[in-house]
């Protein structure tokens, strides 16, 4: 423990991880959220990564349901949590056998796809084409979110693939989000209990970072009130363009190696 908590390599990757994953969580920079395990894995091991970072993205949670505390759209979190529920069991019965750069190639795989087919639409339709409400289409993309977020806290892009078309208000979008990862991660925090994850080493890492969870989930709340849908939409996609550049980069990287 002592070895972790004293290596200034740690807090080099740990810091900023945190600070991205907090404004993901008031709602700024979409999908950014991502790139909190990968930071970290830099320094420690993704799973290690993953379970430091549950508990602070539970903390963050409960400061965003209070940011964003009655605005979200009750339709959305009713086609996509049953989903989400499927696939955190299918991530804690395939824990052993799926690995996360699996997980990221494949999500980085469909958000490319996701983002050129925006394109498509706003090339063909405007920027004003919304998608429609479809009760199949959100349990589909709630399972691949919840079992994504449950093998490496990449829940984000699938979420977004099927929320972002629907151009909801940035702020009611931000509010189903909250609502939608705490419940997501609270359901996480039992499976990854029983697989070991919560030592006292990681537990103490969590807590030492925690301070940063409030400050940095308020910061992207605070922007995301300041931002206007024609500025919010543009840049949202484009970070999940970059991020899903990354994902595929990593996760393909990795599986390649012999």
């Amino acid at each position: 423990m002592n070895a972790l908590l004293l290596d200034p390599w740690f807090y080099a990757a740990a810091l900023p991880a945190v600070i991205l994953v907090g404004l993901s969580k008031g709602g700024f920079g979409g999908a950014v959220g991502f790139i909190g395990v990968p930071l970290m894995a830099l320094v420690i091991s993704p799973v290690q990564a993953a379970a430091i970072l549950l508990p602070i993205l539970v903390l963050m949670d409960i400061v965003s349901l209070w940011a964003w505390r009655g605005v979200f759209d009750k339709q959305t979190l009713f086609d996509m949590m049953p989903g989400a529920l499927v696939g955190i069991g299918v991530g804690w019965l395939t824990a052993a056998a799926v690995t996360v750069d699996m997980v990221r190639f494949i999500v980085g795989a469909v958000a490319i796809v996701f983002v050129l087919r925006w394109a498509w639409q706003q090339f063909r339709h405007g920027a004003e084409y919304s998608a429609a409400s479809n009760r199949v289409a959100g349990a589909l993309w709630g399972a691949i979110s919840g079992f994504t977020s449950f093998v490496a806290h990449v829940g984000g892009p699938p979420f977004q693939i099927y929320t972002l078309p629907l151009r909801l208000d940035p702020k009611v979008l931000s509010g189903t989000a909250a609502i939608f990862f705490a419940i997501t991660n609270a359901l996480k925090l039992v499976p990854y209990f029983a697989l070991g994850q919560f030592d006292t080493t990681n537990l103490t890492a969590s807590a030492v970072l925690m301070p940063l969870a409030p400050l940095s989930t308020l910061a992207g709340a605070w922007l995301v009130r300041r931002m206007r849908p024609e500025v919010f939409y543009p840049f949202t996609y484009a970070t999940v363009a970059l991020i899903a550049v990354k994902l595929i980069w990593d996760g393909g990287a990795q599986l390649l190696q012999p």
